[in-house]
């Protein structure tokens, strides 16, 4: 299974340099592990906010107990609260479709996307319309500009979706966002993401 962790570290009054200093180097050679054993798969830097210094993972683990081991055994883990998101397969997903490592252009967007279908459309119609963006969805991972899909399930306001997405600026993401064929049912949230210097791949 695939989660998205929300690491915030708040570093207590009084710590030094010094004691910051090792433990981000013990929290850098925890991560290398996690990642060369295939546990981390990403991390990002998103726009901070205040109380803490955020950031995202993306980690693979049998199932919410081994992860909580996993976070558990990085040194930052006392100074750090975690928030987990359990990631699903998505039918439309390029790695699921092998369409995966593809060269991309620009900074990566983390896309959370809530459909809502208008009361009274056809059952047709939602068929159409899915399997048209389904299409869309594998045109733009050929193109380099998805690059992860998940399912986050249902609620009350409709199936949920979370995409890792790819573009040269806001204007294009937008371009792209608008151009699928779901997107006038859908509520939209982006957030941006920036390099972790401990990202497995940039180290890689």
């Amino acid at each position: 299974m695939e989660f998205l962790v929300v690491m915030t570290t708040r570093i207590p009054d009084g710590a030094s340099q010094d004691e910051v200093a090792v433990v981000r180097a013990r929290d850098g050679a925890r991560l290398r592990e996690l990642a060369a054993h295939g546990q981390l798969l990403r991390l990002w830097r998103p726009p901070p906010l205040p109380g803490g210094i955020r950031t995202f993972g993306l980690f693979c683990a049998d199932d919410d107990r081994q992860l909580e081991r996993l976070l558990a055994s990085m040194p930052s883990r006392t100074w750090r609260t975690d928030d987990v998101t359990a990631l699903r397969t998505h039918p439309n997903d390029p790695v699921s479709a092998g369409i995966s490592g593809v060269p991309g252009k620009g900074p990566e967007f983390l896309i959370a996307m809530t459909m809502a279908v208008p009361a009274g459309t056809p059952d047709h119609v939602v068929d159409d319309t899915t399997a048209r963006e389904a299409q869309r969805h594998r045109a733009l991972a050929q193109r380099g500009h998805l690059v992860r899909l998940w399912s986050l399930g249902g609620g009350p306001d409709g199936p949920h979706t979370l995409g890792l997405w790819r573009a040269r600026d806001p204007g294009e993401l937008m371009a792209i966002l608008e151009s699928l064929p779901l997107s006038g049912w859908m509520t939209i949230e982006t957030t941006p993401l920036g390099p972790h210097p401990d990202d497995p791949i940039r180290r890689g």
